[in-house]
């Protein structure tokens, strides 16, 4: 059964005009796993649909699996529960995460109750099960296996939140997607030889020019390019993406050229990790990536 891996959103809390909230979808057959749900998921699932990716069309976003409780990370969240409804999504969507989670859905489900009522007993009559969200709150550890894959919950490191990478397992595929993290060991062991990698990154020649409780906090919760190599090197995945790329730039200033800064370094950040010793393959991921395993 084919598999591939789909970055919906690549970016940052950084409000890039090229790069939507994080959100990555694993897609076994014909049925879409998201993992996070930042700014703008439900179009560019979209998006992906119409570049052939049949299970992210909108109505067919049932299961989802959150890394932590960053707002750049669940901001679309009621993009998720209510839109693929107001398109007619049959049955309620099952979402996996950090404690806290089940307390964020309720609150969206309050907030938006006038809306919800209205579609149902309004001029609308939509079906009473689509906005409706099955909530696990998760233990590190196997936390879901159907017919077609087996998840694992990664405890990592980011600051005081409680956080997870996921590892999706199928029948004959690997992939690991960190979420936000510092550098560890336990992911370089759960992903030793996968086929896919997928890990958060920030130039380090960038962060020497941050303020220094600045550089203190991005060393501490996130994951420098030369600490990735190292994590890689370790790993050997088959493939290594870079996302949640974390360039320390300017990112509001329209009167810069912001793609050219950016692609200069993009190609910094590959070629710090090169310098640090890692020889596999690795490519930075851009929104829309399609990776076929």
């Amino acid at each position: 059964m084919d598999t591939k891996v789909v970055l919906l959103g690549t970016g940052t809390p950084n409000a890039c005009p090229n790069a939507s909230g994080p959100s990555t979808a694993v897609i076994v057959g014909d049925r879409a796993y998201l993992v996070d749900f930042g700014p703008g998921v439900v179009r560019q699932a979209s998006k992906a649909y119409y570049k052939g990716i049949d299970a992210l069309r909108p109505d067919r976003l049932t299961t989802a699996f959150c890394t932590h409780l960053h707002s750049d990370h669940t901001a679309g969240y009621p993009d998720l529960i209510l839109s693929p409804w107001v398109l007619e999504r049959p049955q309620p969507l099952t979402v996996f995460g950090p404690k806290g989670l089940k307390h964020m859905t309720d609150c969206i489900h309050d907030a938006y109750r006038v809306d919800i009522d209205f579609r149902i007993h309004g001029f609308e009559k939509a079906n009473e099960r689509g906005y409706q969200v099955q909530v696990t709150e998760i233990e590190p550890g196997i936390l879901y296996t159907d017919d077609r894959v087996q998840i694992e919950a990664i405890p990592v490191s980011h600051g005081t939140l409680e956080c997870y990478a996921y590892k999706f397992m199928t029948e004959d595929k690997t992939i690991l997607i960190s979420g936000d993290t510092a550098p560890l060991d336990i992911v370089a062991e759960k992903a030793k030889s996968c086929d896919l990698l997928l890990h958060e990154v920030e130039y380090t020649a960038g962060l020497a020019f941050r303020e220094a409780k600045w550089q203190k906090y991005h060393r501490e919760v996130h994951t420098l390019s030369v600490d990735l190599a190292k994590l890689a090197i370790k790993a050997q995945p088959k493939l290594l993406v870079t996302y949640h790329r974390i360039y320390h730039m300017e990112i509001q200033d329209n009167t810069k050229n912001l793609d050219a800064e950016m692609a200069l370094r993009c190609e910094a950040i590959l070629q710090e990790i090169r310098d640090a010793g890692y020889d596999g393959k690795v490519i930075n991921g851009q929104d829309l990536d399609i990776f076929t395993l």
